[in-house]
């Protein structure tokens, strides 16, 4: 009938109680399915409710509608401080495969939470790969038997969610999930505390989808379709599963960002540990700047190497490889100032970042580890000023710089950081630069987690 909103099933359980129809309104704003008027007209009505509304705009209304949650308040009655003992603590990591960014946050969380156990969807990571777990086991989901999950357990995404769902966290006191999929939808109770690291909500099925969509060459097939009702169906869950983490720590303030455009929730922000102790000053620096990295669609490769091409005054090393290397190298057209190196092993990386005049980076990145590590190494960089390198790069003009950042992804953008570079170059010593690194260390990063877990659920740890 027309004037009436259509909600569907999942947005329709979710308002049967008032003390969720908050959540409900923005799960259907988000998904298309209420008129403005009608989220509005469900504002007003929810101020007599208990979510404790505030109708100032969108923005407002997206960061309290949510059910106060006073985790840190000194009248918090939690078995474990009731009782007396240490708190019990699951850590929950999406899957173990490979030792990569967020095997390095998980590592930390189990140094700073010694007794903690571990969950995760799968573990297939190979004995080389997994002294950092120091033995532990690993409790999984029953996606670890299903067939041929070793190779292929991201085709089961589908299921993920339902496998988080089964693990049975209830003997535990403070659950901390590490998320970049699923990992915060763990189901905990109200005698709990869930504080979830998140490295990114999931692109793929949020403001990225379109982009994913394109690059893995899917249009109006039966199978585009498929994947399109699976987002749109992940998105439902993910925003659902949201609303039941007590607190959030995003690791940027890029990432805080992302987390309250999709889950209306606000962050925390603590940068992810670099091992910042592994990289020292170069003695000395070349005249080259430098490009490392995979060479994929986003990291914009291509783009840097086109700006080398056109002038070919300015040296430029490049090291990495990836399904763009070919698109990465024809961008050169065969410029003798440009030298590819391939795949290095890191000892040579780190020598290349000890003494390059600059690194270069043109990717949106949600953090950017591999910044803070040129930037241990006391070399300046020169990044696309969007995303984490904003928390990392420091351009004070009235003050000792680290870095250059540039507003676009095009080659007169990176042109002219360059030349402001040049302008700028004797301003950045080696020192300042490792200076500002050590802000992401690991140690810093382990004194935050355990001061957040302090504040926000009063245990000692």
């Amino acid at each position: 009938m027309a004037g009436q909103t259509s909600l569907s099933p999942s947005v329709q359980h979710i308002a049967a109680t008032p003390s969720a129809q908050a959540g409900a309104v923005v799960e259907a704003r988000y998904n298309g399915v209420m008129a403005e008027s009608d989220v509005e007209r469900m504002k007003t009505e929810m101020m007599s409710g208990d979510a404790a509304l505030s109708v100032q705009g969108d923005d407002a209304f997206a960061s309290t509608v949510l059910p106060r949650r006073d985790a840190h308040d000194d009248d918090l009655d939690l078995p474990f401080r009731r009782a007396g003992r240490a708190p019990r603590i699951a850590i929950v990591h999406e899957w173990l495969q490979v030792n990569a960014g967020s095997e390095r946050v998980l590592e930390q969380l189990l140094l700073c939470f010694p007794d903690a156990d571990l969950f995760s969807t799968v573990d297939f990571m190979a004995p080389k790969d997994r002294a950092f777990l120091k033995g532990k086991p690993v409790t999984t989901t029953f996606i670890q038997k299903l067939p041929a999950a070793k190779k292929l357990f991201r085709h089961y995404l589908g299921l993920m969610p339902m496998a988080i769902e089964q693990l049975d966290l209830s003997a535990y006191d403070i659950v901390i999930s590490s998320n970049h999929a699923v990992a915060k939808g763990v189901l905990t109770g109200p005698d709990q505390i869930h504080i979830s690291y998140v490295h990114s909500p999931m692109r793929y099925i949020w403001d990225l989808q379109h982009q994913y969509l394109r690059q893995a060459g899917l249009g109006w097939s039966l199978k585009a379709i498929y994947v399109r009702w699976l987002f749109n169906k992940m998105r439902l869950w993910d925003f659902s599963s949201a609303q039941h983490v007590d607190h959030f720590i995003a690791n940027s303030r890029y990432i805080a960002r992302r987390v309250k455009k999709a889950y209306g929730r606000p962050s925390s922000v603590i940068h992810p540990p670099v091992d910042v102790t592994a990289f020292t000053i170069g003695e000395t620096k070349d005249d080259f700047y430098l490009l490392a990295g995979r060479f994929v669609p986003y990291k914009r490769a291509d783009l840097v190497v086109s700006v080398f091409q056109a002038d070919p005054s300015r040296r430029l090393v490049v090291v990495g490889d990836g399904p763009e290397a070919a698109r990465v190298h024809a961008a050169a057209k065969g410029a003798s100032n440009i030298e590819f190196r391939g795949s290095v092993p890191k000892a040579e990386l780190v020598d290349l970042m000890q003494h390059a005049r600059a690194a270069i980076f043109a990717a949106e990145e949600d953090f950017g580890i591999a910044m803070v590590e040129v930037q241990a190494c006391g070399t300046p960089v020169i990044a696309f000023g969007k995303g984490g390198a904003l928390d990392i790069i420091d351009t004070a003009e009235d003050a000792a710089p680290t870095g250059i950042l540039f507003e676009e992804q095009t080659v007169d953008s990176i042109t002219d950081a360059l030349t402001r570079f040049d302008a700028r170059a004797d301003a950045m010593s080696p020192d300042t630069c490792r200076a500002n690194a050590l802000r992401f260390s690991e140690e810093s990063f382990r004194d935050r987690m355990h001061a957040f877990v302090r504040e926000t659920t009063g245990a000692v740890v």
